[in-house]
């Protein structure tokens, strides 16, 4: 923990589905003096993200699903283009396995093998949630179930298997807005993970 934050104290705010907490500390400017400063938190939890690909087939998965707070800033329909994700939950062993577990729900796909590529924090101003991402290749005797969400959770995902020209091409224009869907897209790109 870094020296220049002290008398930390934090109030919960609510305490719902998420935790959200006012937090008030004091916290030690470059030049050596400290202020006293004031922020609210929404402590998510953490995340898992994957990418799947086919390199035969050049193509990728992602889901379409409805995003409430997507909805309520301008986004028309609601409608979100993503790579399947999903929260850890306190009795995952490892993201890895927490992900191919929400795979399997969202997408029906299988996959034996994920390779982590990063980790990063999606708002690192206003959440602690942290992203782990990975990519894994797919194939279509991987597909063991329709997928679609749990029906438990009220979920309503739609599986697309998209050319992966055309989805760098929809990030390009806009169709893809999503940042972790981004981030693993240009990964792909940049890792030249389906030769063009």
């Amino acid at each position: 923990m870094t020296k220049r934050i002290k008398n930390i104290n934090r109030t919960i705010l609510s305490d719902k589905y998420f935790t959200l907490s006012q937090v008030k500390f004091n916290y030690q400017l470059k030049d050596g003096n400290w202020v006293e400063n004031k922020w609210e938190v929404l402590e998510r939890g953490n995340a898992a993200a994957a990418l799947l690909y086919n390199i035969e087939k050049q193509t990728v998965i992602l889901v379409k699903q409805f995003r409430l707070p997507a909805y309520m800033n301008g986004v028309e329909d609601g409608f979100l283009l993503e790579v399947p994700a999903g929260m850890l939950e306190d009795d995952d062993t490892s993201a890895a396995e927490a992900m191919k577990r929400e795979l399997l729900e969202e997408t029906g796909y299988k996959i034996p093998e994920l390779k982590k590529v990063y980790s990063a924090f999606a708002t690192p101003g206003g959440s602690t949630e942290r992203f782990s991402c990975f990519v894994g290749e797919y194939t279509d005797e991987m597909n063991i179930n329709e997928g679609g969400g749990l029906d438990t959770e009220n979920e309503d995902i739609e599986i697309l298997e998209i050319p992966f020209t055309k989805a760098i091409e929809m990030m390009a224009n806009g169709h893809i807005i999503d940042a972790k869907t981004i981030m693993l897209l240009q990964h792909a790109q940049i890792n030249k993970l389906i030769p063009a």
